[in-house]
């Protein structure tokens, strides 16, 4: 078994690696960043390029009056109260110092808008592969940064009378090592969409999702740190995500939100069954218990005109262009071409627009866009169009335990030493839904905590 030395260790190659191994390098450290993937990336440039943070420049030039106080009551309000408060609390205070750290390392955002979770519009737009890559240059750039790829991480070593975690035992290819850790040992390698066992323990009823995470999320990071006692935390509120297109296969970018810019969605009977103001974690599981597990984004020409070229959830017109948005200028038509009964179809959206016009209540309670901002819109304005939408399990949001320093804790709550995990394993953050944004955003912040707070530790 070959040694390899560094003092601190960063176990997957995705956002939250990246920024960790980046942050520890800036504190002075010697860092080794690996990744068992042949490429860097993983679940992160699978997402949809959304980074929340509240209070930014970008928000003021628009007039948009957001606080550290109303991202913290939106996460909270979004997770029913089931996320660990202090974790919320972290974010919620670190987030914006996340934001321009990004921007001074030439990240640049494109545009503000409201999505899932949001009273007022926070998701900050950046091609998420652009991202890793040129936070993956620049860690290439310094030189005391170390990055491996084809490597696996299989168990995390500790000390015989410290328990404290002093590496980890790795593969690559048919070489074994021993890869030692003198302050930390920092884990970002991911969720478990991708191990089937794991779903169907820790998320029944999602049998019919599309598992649509990166092919190295197995779970492996969390097992290993689960084997050391850590705790576990979110994990009965593992979701899918609605809007992805029946046919998306691992890798692509087919998932679309319309009903966050107006339009609603009906099941195979063609009648509405959510509140499409919803997160759409809990849009995700609505839709898997409809006919089939199939649902249809409906709407007009005023919410395809609200279409942002290039931001993946609300680019309607590279899905019509890709052909996988079905049109047709009346919503009889329409609803033939997408198999659902013409007369029903009319008289839901007949209905809807009679809510949103005369201002009743609606039976299924929506009452904004999104969570608590935009105002609806009646589906009037022909051509009409619809989008095939199912269930899709891109992120797992759940896992182990952690303090609001990024330490990995116990099951009594005790931090692990010299142990530390940021991005897609973290459990606690999230709760019962999701914001969007925030798994970007929590690599990021978190990939910052634990990386400085990994260097603070000398063996």
């Amino acid at each position: 078994m070959e040694r390899l030395e560094c003092e601190v260790l960063v176990v997957g190659g995705g956002l939250g690696g990246h920024v960790a191994a980046l942050s520890a390098a800036e504190e002075g450290a010697d860092v080794l960043l690996m990744e068992k993937q042949a490429e860097v990336g993983g679940s992160s440039v699978l997402a949809g390029g959304s980074f929340a943070f509240a209070g930014t420049d970008m928000q003021k030039e628009r007039g948009i009056v957001d606080s550290e106080a109303l991202l913290t009551q939106d996460l909270l309000e979004v997770g029913q109260g089931k996320n660990d408060p202090q974790l919320v609390a972290q974010y919620a205070r670190s987030q914006l110092d996340a934001y321009y750290w990004l921007r001074e390392r030439g990240v640049e955002f494109m545009s503000v808008q409201a999505a899932s979770g949001q009273s007022v519009p926070r998701s900050h737009l950046a091609n998420p592969r652009m991202v890793v890559d040129l936070l993956h240059r620049t860690a290439e750039s310094l030189p005391n940064v170390h990055i491996v790829t084809g490597c696996a991480a299989e168990r995390l070593v500790q000390g015989s009378e410290s328990k404290r975690v002093s590496g980890v035992r790795a593969r690559q290819g048919a070489t074994e090592y021993l890869l030692e850790a003198a302050r930390g040992v920092v884990l970002t390698s991911g969720g478990f969409g991708q191990n089937k066992e794991m779903i169907a323990a820790f998320a029944p009823g999602k049998e019919k999702a599309l598992l649509l995470g990166a092919l190295g999320n197995v779970g492996d990071g969390l097992k290993m740190a689960w084997k050391l006692g850590a705790g576990l935390r979110d994990m009965p509120y593992v979701k899918g995500t609605f809007g992805n297109f029946p046919e998306t296969k691992v890798g692509q970018h087919l998932g679309l939100e319309a009903v966050y810019k107006g339009a609603i969605a009906v099941n195979k009977s063609a009648r509405r069954f959510v509140n499409e103001s919803l997160d759409y974690k809990l849009l995700g599981d609505a839709c898997l218990l409809q006919e089939d597990a199939i649902s249809f984004q409906i709407l007009d020409q005023k919410v395809m005109d609200a279409s942002i070229p290039g931001y993946t959830i609300f680019d309607f017109g590279r899905r019509l262009e890709q052909g996988l948005m079905v049109t047709a200028p009346t919503l009889a038509e329409l609803a033939d071409k997408i198999g659902v009964p013409a007369a029903q179809l009319e008289d839901t959206v007949r209905t809807y627009n009679e809510m949103v016009r005369s201002g009743s209540e609606d039976p299924f309670g929506r009452k904004h866009l999104t969570h608590r901002f935009g105002d609806l819109v009646e589906i009037d304005r022909p051509p009409f169009y619809a989008y095939p939408s199912v269930t899709g399990i891109v992120a797992t949001y759940a896992g182990i335990t952690v303090s609001p320093q990024a330490e990995v804790t116990d099951v009594f709550g005790e931090p692990i030493p010299h142990l530390y995990a940021a991005g897609e394993i973290m459990g606690g953050f999230h709760g019962a839904a999701y914001m969007t944004g925030t798994s970007l955003g929590k690599a990021t912040v978190f990939g910052r905590i634990a990386g400085k707070a990994a260097t603070r530790k000398a063996s």
